[in-house]
């Protein structure tokens, strides 16, 4: 029988409700160097189905677990089979949570990777890089040129 997860926000779930975890490359880009980072990321059942279907990803592995050992007394703990190295995305509980929840509505995506199991053969590369703190600067250059009569009624 499930016992209710600890989880104050998250009532409707159980701490053996079934999560994929995921291991993807992302870049950050510090004094104009892109360093490469291994972040930790709870990957939603429409996404993950996305994966298995051979699109280029960043996603170098992935494990499927219960919400209740990854989120042991609320706090996250990294899989062994995970790199030393990788971390925790940003709100990173809050994502497992979300990513748990579209499990329970698509329970046919929880058959893809057995519980306790690990996969990799997935179509990684990292040639379009995440970059994780790219900052986007809008520039006067940007805005398009509209002729004078556009919003007039003629």
């Amino acid at each position: 029988m499930a016992t209710a997860t600890s989880l104050a926000n998250a009532p409707d779930l159980c701490t053996d409700d079934y999560l994929v975890v995921g291991v993807a490359t992302c870049f950050l880009k510090q004094d104009g160097e892109v360093h490469e980072v291994k972040v930790i990321e709870p990957i939603p059942s429409a996404a993950l189905e996305t994966l298995l279907q051979g699109i280029e990803t960043s996603y170098s592995m992935v494990y499927a677990m219960t919400l209740g050992e990854l989120l042991a007394s609320e706090t996250p703990q990294k899989p062994i089979e995970f790199p030393e190295e990788a971390e925790f995305c940003d709100n990173f509980t809050e994502r497992a949570v979300a990513a748990a929840r579209t499990y329970q509505t698509r329970r046919q995506a929880q058959f893809h990777i057995p519980l306790g199991t690990k996969r990799d053969d997935f179509n990684y590369s990292t040639e379009r890089k995440r970059v994780l703190n790219q900052a986007r600067v809008v520039r006067k250059e940007d805005d398009i040129k509209q002729h004078e009569y556009t919003h007039k009624v003629l």
